[in-house]
C-alpha cells in the first residue's frame, strides 16, 4: 500500500509539472504568478502535497482495529463454557492475543501422549514376578481377602486397593524372596516426597508412574514412611526398617532408568534398578526361562496398551562399592565433563542384574480423544504423535484413538528406508529432485498403497542418525543406505537437506505419523523440519516440561493444564484442560477468526479505496494542485467513526454457519489450509472492487453537476463535494450489509451508528455557528443542509448507491445460478440449509489384537535425586514407631 501511495503521487506529481507548463504557455498573461517558480519545483511540492492528502490511505487505524479484534476474539475463546472443565475448574485460556487467525489454518498438529491423548492418571493394574503374571484376567482379582483384616493396617488408612488378591496372600505369607525384593524395590526405589498428616500419608511425586508404584507397594505392605538426605524408611508387613542411602543413580532421557544403592539393616548393600525393557534386559547377569517369562508377559502387556518398566536388583561387596563410591565422589566434583563421568560410573554399577519382574501400569485414553481425532482428520489436519514411549506402545495407543486404523499400511524404519532409497536411486543425481514434488515420486514406490492409506511409525534414533547426519543405521545389517556415504561436508549437508525434504514429503503424503523415544530435542525438531521444508502452519500441544521445546518451536502452542506442572502451560500460547477441547478451539473458534479477520481486511481495504481514491479523480479535474476534495472533518473522520464501526462488528461478530455445523462438517475447515479468503488474489481484486466504486461515485456526481442542479440550481465545490461523500460512504456501507453473514442486534446498531454519527458531525461542523467562531477550520457552512434538502441531489446519491451495488448484487446472482460450485462451496450451502442435528460422534470401533510390546517412559527431565541427597528441600521426620 505504500509504494501503491508512493507510485501515485509519484505519478500526479509529473503531471502536474506538465500541467503547470502548458499552462503556463497557454496563459502568458499569468506569467507574473509564476515567475519565481518553476514546472519541476511545483511538481515537487505538489508531490509533498498529494502525500499529505492521501496518506489517510495508509491504514494506520486499521492495526489498532485488528489488535482490538484479537483482544475479543482471545476473551471468546476464554469465555467458552464447551471448553471448560468442571471437574477440575479449568477454563480455556488464551494467553496470546494475535495468533486467533492462524488458529484456523493448521496443517499439523504434533501431539504428546502422556497426559495429552491419555489421562496421565496412572493405576498399578499387572505385574509379573519371577515369571508369574498377576492382575485382572487371572481370576483372583474379583476374590475378598481371608479375614477381617491385615496385619500391617493402620487406624485411620485407606482402604486398600489391591490388583490381586493372589498377590496380596503371596506378600502376606512373606516366603518369596523374589517378590520379597520386587516389592521393596518398589518402595525404596524412586524421588517421592511424604508427608505425614496423623491419619494418612500423602506421597507427592514428580511423576504420576513413581506414584503409582509407590501405592502399589503401600497396598501390599511394604509402605513408604519417610526419607531424610540419606535414609529411607519404610514399613515391611508391620515391621519398620531404615535404609541407608548410599547413592542416587538419577535418571535422564539417555539412560531410561534410575537406581538406588542403599545398605539395609543387616548392612548388606544392594542396587535397586527400574527403568525401560529395552536398557534393564540388556544389563541382565543371565537370561533364563523366568527371564523369557516375563518378556512373554511385557507382550501380554502391550495388548493392553499398558505401561511397563523392568525392575531388577543386585548385591555389592563391600570392597567393589568403597572403590565405585571414590571415584563417584571424584567425578562428582568435576568442573568438566561431569554428567559424562557419572554417566559412566552409573553405567559401571548397572551391570550384571538379577531381573525381578516387571510392572504394568494402565494410562486411560482423555474422554472425547478418538472422535476429535476423527474430526481433525477429516479437517486434512494431520495429527503426528511424538513420545517418549517405546513403538509398541505408541502404535497401541494410536489403534485406540483412531489416528491408525485396520486398514492402514503401516510403514516403519526399514520400509521407510527402502522407499527412500527408491527415490534417491530414481534421481540419480543431486539436482533432479528439485522439479516435481516428492511425495508424488514417493508414492510410485508402492502403487498399491494409496497415501492416505500410509502410517509410519519411526523412532527418535531413526530419526537422529537419518536427518542430522545423514546415514541411517549404515553398519546394521539390512538398512540399505550405503549409498548416503559422500565425500565432503558441503555434498554431505546437500544430501542430507535431500533426504530431510525426502523424509518430510513422505510423511505428509501420510495420514498419520508416530514418533517414539524421542527426546525433548527431537520432538522440536521434527517441528522445525516440517517449518522448513513445508508453507503450513504447524500446532504442537503438550503438558510436561519435556513438551516444552515442540510447544516452543511451533507456530502454535497449546499447554494442557494437567499433573506434570504448569511449564508447558506457561510457555504455550493456548491453555486447555483436556485434548478433546481442541476440536473446539480449531474447528470452531480458529476458522471463525480466520473468516473474520479475513473479512475485515477486505472491508477495510475496500472502505479505503473506494471512500479516498475520489481524491486521486478529482486531481484530473484541478489541475494536480493537490486541492482536497472533501471537507477536513470529513477526512478526519471517516475513518474513525463514519465507516468503523461495521467493519469492526464483521471482525467480531462474523459467522458462516453455527458451530454445531462447524463439527459436523469439518471440512469447512480447509479453507483456511489453502488461504483462499485473503491473498494477493483477493487484495488485488477487493483494490479493483475499490477503484471502481470511487470511479463511479466521482463521475457520476461530476456527469450530474456538468451545469448545474436540482431547483436550487446547486453546483458549487461544497455541494459537489458531500454528494461525493455521501455516496461513496452509503456505497461501502452497502457493501458491508450484503457481504455480512451473521446479523445480531449490534451488527445492526454499528450500521445504524454510522450514519447517525455522519449526520451528527456534519451538522456540527457544517454549521454556520461553528463557522463564524473559527472560518479557517469550519470552511463548509450548511453545504450539507444546502445540497441533501434538494431531491435531485438525493436522486444522484441514490443512482450512484444502485450503480455500485449492481455488480456485486450480479456477481453473487451469477455464482449461484450458473456458476459451478467447488467441493467446499458444495459443503458449505449444504451446512447452512440442513437443519441443526446435534453432534454425533460414533463411539470407539474395536479393533483387532495386535502382539505388540508396551513399554512405560520416564518424564524426559532430569530427576530429583541431586535435590534428594544434598538435603535441600529435607528436613528429619521423627521415624514412627512400629
Amino acid at each position: 500500500i505504500f509504494l501503491l501511495l508512493l507510485g501515485t503521487c509519484l505519478g500526479l506529481a509529473v503531471a502536474s509539472g506538465f500541467w503547470a507548463r502548458t499552462f503556463q504557455e497557454k496563459h502568458s498573461y499569468l506569467a507574473a504568478l509564476y515567475e519565481h517558480t518553476s514546472p519541476a519545483q511545483q511538481a515537487f511540492l505538489n508531490f509533498w502535497g498529494f502525500t499529505i492528502l492521501l496518506s489517510v490511505i495508509i491504514p494506520m487505524s486499521m492495526y489498532i482495529t485488528l489488535e482490538f479484534i484479537y483482544l475479543v476474539n482471545s476473551c471468546f475463546i476464554n469465555w467458552d463454557l464447551e471448553m471448560y472443565y468442571g471437574a477440575k475448574d479449568i477454563p480455556a485460556e488464551a494467553r496470546s492475543t494475535s495468533l486467533t487467525d492462524q488458529l484456523g489454518q493448521i496443517e499439523f498438529i504434533f501431539s504428546d501422549k502422556t497426559g495429552t491423548l491419555t489421562q496421565n492418571i496412572m493405576s498399578f493394574k499387572k505385574c509379573c514376578i519371577n515369571g508369574t503374571i498377576y492382575g485382572p484376567g487371572t481370576g483372583h482379582e474379583n476374590k475378598e481377602p481371608p479375614g477381617s483384616g491385615l496385619s500391617w493396617e493402620h487406624a485411620g488408612e485407606q482402604k486398600l486397593d489391591v490388583c490381586d488378591v493372589t498377590l496380596l496372600e503371596a506378600a502376606q505369607r512373606d516366603n518369596d524372596p523374589v517378590l520379597r525384593e520386587f516389592l521393596r524395590l518398589l518402595a525404596l526405589c524412586h524421588t517421592v516426597m511424604v508427608e505425614d498428616k496423623g491419619d494418612q500419608l500423602v506421597y507427592q511425586a514428580a511423576s504420576p508412574d513413581e506414584e503409582a508404584l509407590v501405592l502399589a507397594a503401600k497396598n501390599l505392605g511394604y509402605v513408604f514412611l519417610a526419607r531424610t538426605q540419606d535414609t529411607i524408611t519404610i514399613r515391611e508387613l508391620g515391621r519398620t526398617r531404615t535404609y541407608e542411602v548410599l547413592a542416587m543413580l538419577d535418571f535422564n532421557s539417555d539412560r531410561k532408568r534410575m537406581s538406588v544403592l542403599v545398605r539395609d539393616p543387616q548392612g548388606t548393600i544392594r542396587l535397586y534398578t527400574k527403568g525401560a525393557d529395552s536398557v534393564i534386559l540388556e544389563r541382565l547377569q543371565r537370561r533364563g526361562h523366568n527371564e523369557s517369562l516375563t518378556e512373554r508377559a511385557l507382550d501380554r502387556f502391550a495388548e493392553e496398551t499398558l505401561r511397563t518398566l523392568c525392575v531388577a536388583s543386585r548385591e555389592v561387596s563391600e570392597a567393589e562399592f568403597h572403590a565405585w563410591s571414590q571415584r563417584h565422589r571424584e567425578a562428582a566434583v568435576l568442573l568438566q565433563d561431569r554428567a559424562q563421568e557419572l554417566d559412566r560410573l552409573y553405567e559401571e554399577m548397572e551391570q550384571n542384574l538379577q531381573l525381578l519382574g516387571a510392572t504394568a501400569i494402565e494410562d486411560k485414553l482423555q474422554d472425547g480423544v478418538p472422535e476429535t481425532i476423527q474430526l481433525l482428520k477429516l479437517g486434512n489436519i494431520k495429527v503426528w504423535v511424538l513420545t517418549g514411549d517405546k513403538q509398541e506402545t505408541a502404535m497401541n495407543i494410536g489403534y485406540a484413538c483412531r489416528l491408525l486404523t485396520d486398514d492402514m499400511e503401516i510403514l516403519e524404519e526399514k520400509e521407510v528406508s527402502e522407499i527412500l532409497q527408491g527415490y534417491w536411486e530414481s534421481n540419480n543425481n543431486l539436482s533432479g529432485s528439485g522439479d516435481a514434488p516428492c511425495s508424488r515420486r514417493l508414492s510410485q514406490q508402492c502403487p498399491e498403497a494409496p497415501c492416505h492409506k500410509r502410517a509410519i511409525i519411526i523412532s527418535g534414533d531413526f530419526l537422529d542418525k537419518m536427518l542430522q547426519t545423514g546415514e541411517v543405521l549404515k553398519e546394521k545389517k539390512g538398512w540399505p543406505w550405503r549409498w548416503l556415504c559422500c565425500d565432503g561436508a558441503e555434498t554431505s549437508q546437500d544430501q542430507a537437506g535431500l533426504v530431510e525434504k525426502a523424509f518430510v514429503d513422505l510423511a505428509s503424503s501420510c495420514q498419520a505419523v508416530i514418533c517414539c523415544r524421542v527426546t525433548p530435542k527431537q520432538k522440536a525438531l521434527m517441528v522445525q523440519l516440517v517449518k522448513k521444508h513445508k508453507k503450513a502452519v504447524t500446532l504442537a500441544i503438550g503438558d510436561g516440561a519435556n513438551d516444552v521445546n515442540m510447544i516452543k518451536t511451533a507456530d502454535i502452542g497449546v499447554g494442557i493444564s494437567g499433573l506434570e506442572g504448569l511449564q508447558a502451560v506457561q510457555c504455550s500460547d493456548y491453555a486447555l484442560a483436556q485434548f478433546s477441547f481442541l476440536q473446539r478451539l480449531l474447528l470452531v473458534h480458529g476458522r471463525w477468526n480466520y473468516l473474520r479477520i479475513c473479512k475485515f481486511l477486505r472491508c477495510f481495504f475496500y472502505k479505503t479505496f473506494a471512500g479516498l481514491l475520489t481524491q486521486v479523480w478529482f486531481a484530473f479535474h484541478s489541475g494536480f494542485t493537490a486541492q482536497p476534495l472533501y471537507e477536513g472533518w470529513f477526512l478526519a473522520l471517516y475513518n474513525i467513526f463514519y465507516t468503523a464501526y461495521p467493519v469492526l462488528s464483521v471482525g467480531l461478530l462474523e459467522q458462516d454457519v453455527s458451530a454445531k455445523k462447524s463439527l459436523e462438517f469439518p471440512e469447512l475447515y480447509m479453507v483456511g489450509q489453502q488461504d483462499e479468503l485473503f491473498n494477493y488474489r483477493v487484495f488485488g481484486v477487493t483494490l479493483l472492487h475499490g477503484v471502481g466504486t470511487s470511479l463511479i461515485s466521482f463521475y457520476i456526481t461530476l456527469w450530474a453537476f456538468e451545469d448545474h442542479v436540482g431547483t436550487k440550481a446547486v453546483g458549487d465545490y461544497e455541494s459537489f463535494s458531500v454528494t461525493v461523500a455521501l455516496s461513496a460512504l452509503l456505497s461501502v456501507l452497502m457493501e458491508i450489509v450484503l457481504d455480512t453473514q451473521y446479523w445480531t442486534v449490534l451488527s445492526f446498531v454499528m450500521v445504524t451508528a454510522s450514519l447517525l454519527l455522519f449526520c451528527l458531525f456534519s451538522f456540527l461542523t457544517q454549521s454556520i455557528d461553528a463557522f463564524r467562531i473559527a472560518p479557517a477550520i469550519f470552511r463548509f457552512p450548511d453545504a450539507s443542509w444546502n445540497a441533501l434538502t434538494d431531491p435531485y441531489v438525493l436522486l444522484v446519491v441514490l443512482l450512484s448507491l444502485v450503480v455500485n451495488t449492481l455488480p456485486s448484487l450480479t456477481a453473487h446472482a451469477f455464482r449461484a445460478t450458473l456458476g459451478r460450485a467447488t467441493t467446499q462451496q458444495k459443503i458449505h450451502l449444504k451446512a447452512k440449509r440442513d437443519p441443526e442435528p446435534s453432534v454425533e460422534l460414533r463411539s470407539h470401533i474395536p479393533r483387532g489384537s495386535f502382539c505388540r510390546r508396551s513399554s512405560y517412559a520416564f518424564s524426559h527431565q532430569e530427576g530429583y535425586a541431586g535435590l534428594i541427597t544434598r538435603g535441600d528441600s529435607l528436613r528429619a521426620r521423627a521415624t514412627p514407631g512400629t
